[in-house]
């Protein structure tokens, strides 16, 4: 990565208010980099930016965000990425609006890994959050980086359930990166930090902001090689992820659900614009053309805690999760997480609908 002296010049460029991505990559282009665009002068600044961003660039005094910028970056685990580091997401100079710089809490390497974004409502059903999670594992446990906003709802039950299966998962949030926002994912982003990796383009500090957040879902966007929208309202923000996917070629899917159900039309509208639809995690990595790297051993049905009891309940016709979660005495989301390891496990076979069934020992469902 760069030197500290490198680094203050990135830095002092995109702590400039008022002087946006566009125009930093005007002057990149013009100048190459940031150290020779301080020293370009008045009249040179002004013919490649105009008169105002000039001044901006000579008069903006921001040397203490600077320094408060590189001693976050000081610290373990925390890294700043500009465009001209080898570790900068490739992926997202394929964009239009790629960030000039961005702010890392853990794993560089996840930055360039094969990503799928996980994305959808703030106020899912059970059954949604369920879904989420439950896609997020096993497309994790394929080998794929699961990417979402943090948010609330379906992103949080996304992030855990790449967690869960001891998968890799980036957060993209609309803060700085030393903020926690929202509060209620305190304890996921440590983790997420801890086991994978939080990017944000936000100046230290930057509080939550509505503007912000579009902005954050275009990364995610351009992150991953396709975004799958689990529940969405038609308003939902993750339809903004969804389009801007589109836009730039990526592959755009949706899990369809109850046509009374107004957190499924968001993804209903996505079919009828011509997204994939979803009913197995199998539909996304056939899309992709995924071949899944070797996976780790998965537990016997017998060794997996109340799985055996989990069958036993789920007897031999087929049920959908609300129907085992009230035979159990489980929640949703646990049913889920247990009906993943035994499907690893080919104990049971997903059918369509959102329903499983046992298979036999023979290896057929009777």
């Amino acid at each position: 990565m760069n030197t500290r002296p490198e680094l203050a010049d990135w830095l002092r460029l995109t702590l400039v208010p008022g002087i946006g991505g566009e125009t930093q990559r005007k002057l990149l282009a013009a100048f190459g980099l940031p150290a020779a665009i301080f020293t370009a002068g008045h009249s040179a600044l002004r013919a490649v930016v105009g008169t105002r961003a000039a001044q901006l660039l000579l008069d903006t005094d921001n040397q203490l965000a600077v320094e408060r910028a590189l001693a976050w970056s000081a610290q373990p685990a925390q890294h700043l990425v500009c465009l001209a580091d080898p570790e900068y997401p490739q992926a997202l100079l394929q964009t239009p609006d790629p960030p000039t710089l961005v702010y890392v809490r853990g794993r560089l390497d996840l930055l360039n890994s094969p990503t799928l974004a996980v994305v959808g409502s703030r106020n899912p059903t059970p059954q949604g959050s369920a879904n989420a999670k439950r896609f997020a594992s096993a497309l994790a446990e394929a080998g794929l980086t699961i990417a979402s906003g943090l948010a609330l709802g379906i992103d949080a039950a996304a992030h855990r359930g790449a967690l869960a299966a001891a998968g890799d998962t980036v957060a993209f949030i609309g803060t700085g990166i030393d903020r926690s926002y929202p509060a209620a994912n305190h304890e996921l982003a440590r983790e997420i930090a801890g086991k994978g990796s939080i990017i944000s383009e936000f100046p230290l500090g930057t509080p939550p902001s509505g503007a912000n957040f579009p902005r954050r879902n275009r990364l995610i966007a351009g992150l991953a090689h396709g975004t799958l929208v689990v529940e969405a309202t038609t308003d939902s923000g993750s339809l903004i992820t969804a389009r801007i996917a589109s836009e730039l070629g990526r592959e755009v899917f949706a899990i369809p659900g109850s046509i009374h159900s107004p957190q499924s039309r968001g993804c209903h509208k996505l079919l009828k614009q011509g997204a994939k639809l979803v009913e197995s995690v199998q539909d996304v990595l056939d899309e992709l053309r995924w071949t899944s790297p070797a996976r780790r051993p998965v537990e016997s049905p017998e060794a997996a805690g109340e799985a055996p009891a989990l069958l036993a309940c789920m007897g031999f016709d087929p049920c959908s999760v609300d129907e085992l979660a009230v035979r159990s005495g489980l929640t949703a989301e646990d049913v889920s997480v247990k009906l993943l390891h035994l499907e690893l496990a080919g104990a049971i076979a997903g059918l369509p609908g959102g329903r499983y069934q046992r298979i036999s020992q023979a290896g057929k469902a009777p």
